[in-house]
């Protein structure tokens, strides 16, 4: 057995069985992959892939547990050599972080400045995306750390660490008729408007749409869009009223808005800090996740990095309350 045959196993599985993009992105041949695998498995003395022909149409059992151990096998590798940069070169480095337009928009610009300038040597990577995408690099082993909302159906191989909570808030150009009702709105009244909201809210298995469905209403979405701003543009050219996240909403919106929080409508949200178990995080991002979780101390993150489960990490944090996130205190009028 070889790393190398690990890292094409891997590779196979991460390109969905597409052994054609496997040799893509590993800069190898088809041909290279095919006869890895096929020495790997001999040598094993069972399949690993299900085959139809020459095509790959599905793991086996067996292959599932080979595949599990070779993906630790290559994170262990991975930071054995982290370790070694480590000893080196503790400052230097590169920090590939994963978010939504959201936090890279209202959150994250003082931290990045204050960051860049403790350690002007770590060249710094934002990939950003919807949550889906996000997951998926994780997963993939393409950043080191993530930031974002829906974290789910994550199969505990990610380390969730809760960063801050925030609620949606509602907005609505200054003279809509939903002025007299907006310091005691309701889901049922705001059922009744066209609305303008994210696109990854219009899902039907969204918090968002499960509160409409709750209350037996349809949410009546005209407009959808992945960025705050273009949903503010759309409510202040009279399309509708807006949901967005709370840390979205300035206080320079008051100029055009009407706003509420939408905490007693919509349920909590919390935004995490996501990487992949197993991994040895290096002292700047230990530094960074800090940064913007001061909760978040670095003997609790190390203590959650070596964690076996979820739930092992949720009982560090059962005494705290986290911060609640808004753009501005304003907002609640």
């Amino acid at each position: 057995m070889t790393l190398t045959q690990f890292k094409y196993l891997v590779s196979v599985m991460e390109n969905k069985l597409n052994i054609s993009l496997a040799a893509d992105s590993s800069n190898t041949s088809q041909p290279g992959i095919s006869k890895q695998i096929k020495l790997l498995e001999e040598e094993l003395g069972a399949y690993i892939f299900v085959r139809k022909g020459k095509k790959l149409t599905g793991i086996t059992p067996f292959g599932e547990e080979v595949a599990y151990y070779a993906k630790k096998i290559l994170q262990d590798v991975s930071n054995i050599r982290l370790l070694s940069n480590q000893i080196s070169s503790v400052n230097e480095g590169i920090l590939t972080i994963a978010t939504t337009n959201a936090q890279a928009r209202y959150i994250l610009p003082e931290i990045i400045k204050t960051f860049k300038q403790d350690y002007p040597k770590v060249k710094l990577e934002l990939k950003l995306g919807s949550s889906i995408q996000i997951k998926e690099m994780i997963l993939n082993n393409e950043v080191d750390l993530a930031i974002a909302t829906d974290f789910d159906n994550l199969n505990n191989e990610v380390i969730l660490l809760p960063i801050y909570d925030w609620f949606n808030a509602i907005i609505a150009p200054l003279d809509h008729p939903i002025k007299k009702d907006l310091k005691k709105l309701t889901i049922q009244r705001l059922a009744k408007e066209p609305l303008v909201t994210y696109a990854f809210s219009v899902g039907p298995d969204t918090s968002f749409t499960e509160t409409f469905k709750q209350n037996k209403l349809e949410a009546n979405i005209v407009f959808a869009a992945r960025d705050a701003d273009i949903i503010k543009t759309y409510v202040k050219m009279g399309m509708g009223v807006g949901v967005i996240s709370g840390m979205a909403y300035e206080c320079d919106d008051h100029e055009s808005f009407l706003a509420v929080s939408g905490e007693n409508i919509f349920p909590k949200c919390t935004t995490y800090f996501g990487f992949r178990r197993g991994t040895l995080l290096s002292q700047f991002s230990i530094s960074f996740i800090n940064l913007l979780a001061a909760h978040l101390t670095p003997k609790i993150i190390l203590k959650a990095s070596e964690s076996k489960s979820q739930e092992d990490v949720n009982m560090l944090f059962d005494a705290i309350n986290l911060p609640v996130m808004g753009g501005c205190d304003q907002i609640n009028i």
